[in-house]
């Protein structure tokens, strides 16, 4: 497991937009505000798709709407569907997909028609295992294209509002404007990154499904150059394959009035972009690690991003320091103890040989509990060190049934400080082993 890894970077390489008509608001109402959940950085968010509720990475890095593991859907239907090709990051080849158009996608209060969706046929891409919760789809331009569009990062909500002159000026006066430009319909921001005391300019994918702060692309700028203190690392997995690169510490990025210092950097190796349509001058992307410190809205009509710091905007750039990625690899029935509160009746009262009371005060139940799997070993890391493998099912962390922790709450601990000893039993092949390392910080 990685310190907040682009789970699935999805940038995809398809035919221009349909001629779709964005989210419009029912009579009466101007804003509408959805609860989200928060994981890894990445924002998810329940949409209706022709009536169904369905669970969306609200995702500005991508054009179009794609849905996968539908299979726990079936009653989901889909319109003047056909078979196409999809393709993006990542090293292999397009995977088959289908184009569907005349969907209904819907919140409470606001609504759009004719859209077009993609459908992922492949039941393996799945969002799911990664995340720790169901996940269907992915939703990016048709979301942001017509309205004003605030992530509440601190306080997991989105807020939409009608793109109206009142609306934008209320959310001026409390938030700072930067210009951005939206561009093959994605939005782009300039910046500066100082790596090795070298200042660099560049332009910036805006990008919410993109958990990472940074990711810079090293070989389409001479000026952007890995720094000498770097480690190899999966960097996530997309619709062609897995996107292998290294990571790093870099000075400072800053755009606007902000900047930060010291933020870990993505640099994806060239054979995991090859299949991405670059814009004019792309240098690389803003990711969530940068947004979250932020209450944001996109104005997509009136190129700009507005900016209000939360409580997390100062907090230190960390990153998973053990080397293994996790993933969830199913469910089991797991048997526990349950105290009863309990009020022996009159007369009910049991003893035995010692003269003690006999109390039937507890009892057992079972319950669906997460299997967790490594995913993925980095080279050279602790974990990798001490003997743990990729397929490795994890029983017990620092003598803890990993089953009592959410996938969030494992990616939390290995960013811990360094020098943090863990000890960890796993099952390899159907027989226990256990191993131990300490957290060491490569950058």
């Amino acid at each position: 497991m990685k310190k907040k890894s682009v789970f699935f970077l999805l940038l995809l390489t398809i035919m221009p937009v349909f001629a779709q008509e964005g989210f419009v608001f029912d009579k009466g109402i101007e804003k509408v505000t959805v609860p989200i959940v928060l994981i890894n950085n990445l924002v998810f968010i329940p949409i209706k798709v022709n009536g169904v509720e369905l669970n969306f990475l609200l995702d500005t890095g991508v054009e179009e709407t794609i849905l996968f593991s539908l299979e726990d859907n079936p009653e989901v239907s889909f319109f003047n569907s056909e078979k196409i090709s999809l393709r993006g990051l990542g090293s292999e080849e397009a995977i088959e997909g289908l184009k569907t158009t005349n969907n209904i996608l819907e919140l409470d209060g606001v609504k759009a028609t004719r859209q077009l969706i993609y459908v992922i046929l492949d039941q393996s891409f799945n969002l799911s295992s990664q995340i720790g919760v169901p996940v269907n789809g992915i939703i990016g331009y048709q979301f942001f294209r017509e309205n004003l569009v605030r992530i509440d990062y601190a306080n997991k909500k989105v807020i939409v509002y009608k793109n109206l002159e009142a609306n934008r000026k209320k959310i001026e006066k409390r938030f700072d404007r930067v210009s951005i430009t939206i561009e093959k319909y994605k939005p782009y921001i300039v910046g500066t990154v100082d790596i090795e005391n070298s200042k660099v300019q560049t332009k910036m994918l805006l990008d919410t499904g993109n958990s990472d702060s940074v990711w810079l692309f090293q070989n389409l700028s001479s000026e952007i150059k890995v720094p000498s203190k770097n480690f190899d690392d999966f960097l996530g997995k997309g619709f062609s394959g897995e996107i292998e690169g290294k990571r790093a510490r870099v000075a400072s990025y800053s755009f606007g009035n902000y900047i930060f210092k010291s933020p870990i950097v993505a640099f994806p190796d060239s054979s995991s972009i090859k299949n991405v349509r670059m814009v004019k001058d792309r240098a690389g992307s803003l990711g969530g690690e940068i947004l979250k410190r932020f209450s944001v809205v996109f104005d997509y009509k009136n190129e700009s991003l507005f900016l209000k710091k939360n409580s997390g905007f100062g907090e230190p750039f960390s990153y998973n320091k053990s080397g293994i990625e996790i993933k969830h690899n199913g469910i089991q029935w797991v048997k526990e103890t349950v105290k009863l509160e309990t009020v022996p009746l009159s007369g009910s009262v049991s003893f035995n040989s010692e003269g003690r009371n006999i109390t039937n005060d507890f009892k057992y139940k079972f319950e669906l509990k997460p299997i967790y799997e490594i995913a993925n070993v980095r080279k050279n890391s602790p974990a990798a060190k001490s003997g743990l493998q990729t397929g490795d099912i994890i029983i017990t962390i620092n003598k803890v049934p990993v089953y009592h922790y959410s996938l969030q709450k494992l990616n939390e601990l290995f960013k811990s400080e360094e020098d943090k000893k863990f000890y960890m039993e796993v099952e390899r092949k159907g027989k226990p082993f256990k191993f131990s390392f300490h957290l060491t910080d490569d950058l």
